[in-house]
């Protein structure tokens, strides 16, 4: 039997433990959901009163996943991140971390520009009866800066999910290591 070291492995073939598996793929689900949710009104919806309340609907869950974001990156700081599944070049190593930096930072970006949008636009943020984030005052350039921060992060996101997505299918179908199935809780 050859030990972890000679095939290369880093020893971090474990699956990622129950709640960062919920995290992950909450936070994921919620964030794709959003992203496309968020183009839709873009591209679809025509200003009156039914944008206005999807937009509602939109700010409501923006600021919910905010709330899990911050818990979730808090989670995986204090967990600390796993090592490689299996050995991989230095370059693969430095893109598979920037891209979880990215992602991370996007988490809070997005849902913050979306807030400081509507504060800087006069407007409340209703979270579904929850609580009411009040209206700020109507300052154009703040929520011009936090508009374009909003559409800039949400193009940043597509290209990281797709670039993480990417890397676990390679893993998974060209290295056949176990970097997919740990988040699967299949490793």
């Amino acid at each position: 039997m050859t030990s972890q070291t000679e095939t290369g492995m880093t020893g971090a073939r474990d699956n990622y433990d129950r709640i960062s598996r919920f995290n992950h793929w909450l936070v994921a689900v919620a964030i794709i959901g959003m992203l496309g949710f968020g183009f839709y009104l873009s591209w679809f919806v025509e200003r009156g009163p039914e944008k206005g309340a999807l937009i509602g609907i939109h700010k409501a869950v923006g600021v919910l996943i905010l709330v899990y974001g911050v818990w979730r990156i808090g989670y995986r700081l204090f967990q600390g991140f796993k090592t490689e599944a299996a050995r991989m070049p230095g370059w693969q190593v430095t893109a598979a971390k920037c891209v979880h930096w990215v992602l991370m930072a996007c988490i809070l970006v997005m849902p913050l520009s979306g807030i400081a949008g509507s504060y800087f636009a006069g407007r409340a943020t209703e979270v579904f009866g929850l609580f009411t984030i009040p209206a700020g005052p109507e300052i154009e350039a703040l929520n011009a800066v936090a508009g374009y921060a909003h559409d800039v992060t949400a193009w940043i996101l597509v290209i990281a999910i797709v670039a993480h997505t990417a890397g676990a299918v390679k893993h998974h179908l060209i290295d056949r290591d176990t970097t997919l199935l740990r988040m699967l809780g299949r490793a």
